[in-house]
């Protein structure tokens, strides 16, 4: 789906007190940004940021920072933190993903959600899907040694896909569900995107894992 170009968008979005601006900088002293020393989690491709907000909502021990790439869908998330009331522990940054390691340091981050990725389906695209071999050896990078990446999709394809790289990658599956919301463990906690309230709506079942190296 082409996504509609929001004029000023930028300018929005580098004027506001929620995104951080030259990101780079910040590698090594993100709690700094937060001015205190908890454990930073992250999702990549946050979208309009529902999930981010309410987890930060629901863990205020944790500081998040939400990535998204495009300029129009992250104003979407800085305008709906501005009609809440503020949620210290939450940062936006635009940026691509394949630059995550000059923007966190090695062992900064706990954990990484990545929710719905674009499943880039055509093979030669493979090297783009967050949850390639490419990514999390990106990821192994800036996690700590305990951490952690939990992955949800409506996606089959890409599940399976995602499920076929991490032996190579030297990852392994800690938790796997084919249908989350019918897997009453694994749903504890939950926490749902817009794409995850509207799918499972409509009776699609939710891949999940939850994977360690």
């Amino acid at each position: 789906m082409r996504l509609r170009n929001i004029s000023g968008s930028r300018e929005i979005i580098g004027e506001s007190e929620f995104a951080v601006r030259e990101p780079e900088k910040q590698k090594g002293n993100w709690q700094n940004v937060f001015c205190n020393s908890q454990p930073i989690h992250i999702e990549i491709g946050m979208g309009k940021g529902r999930f981010i907000m309410d987890m930060a909502k629901a863990h205020p021990d944790i500081n998040y920072i939400g990535i998204e790439k495009y300029s129009s869908v992250l104003l979407r998330a800085i305008q709906k933190m501005g009609q809440q009331e503020a949620l210290p522990n939450v940062r936006f940054v635009r940026m691509d993903a394949e630059t995550i390691t000059e923007v966190f340091a090695e062992e900064e981050v706990e954990r990484i959600f990545l929710n719905f990725s674009d499943p880039w389906p055509k093979d030669r695209h493979a090297k783009r899907r967050l949850p390639s071999r490419e990514f999390l050896a990106r990821y192994d990078k800036i996690l700590t040694k305990e951490g952690q990446l939990e992955f949800k999709t409506d996606n089959k394809d890409l599940f399976l896909f995602a499920l076929d790289e991490l032996e190579d990658a030297g990852w392994r599956a800690e938790k796997v569900t084919r249908d989350l919301h019918r897997d009453e463990e694994m749903m504890q906690g939950n926490i749902m995107t817009e794409y995850e309230d509207k799918f499972s709506s409509l009776g699609n079942p939710i891949y999940k894992y939850i994977i360690v190296r």
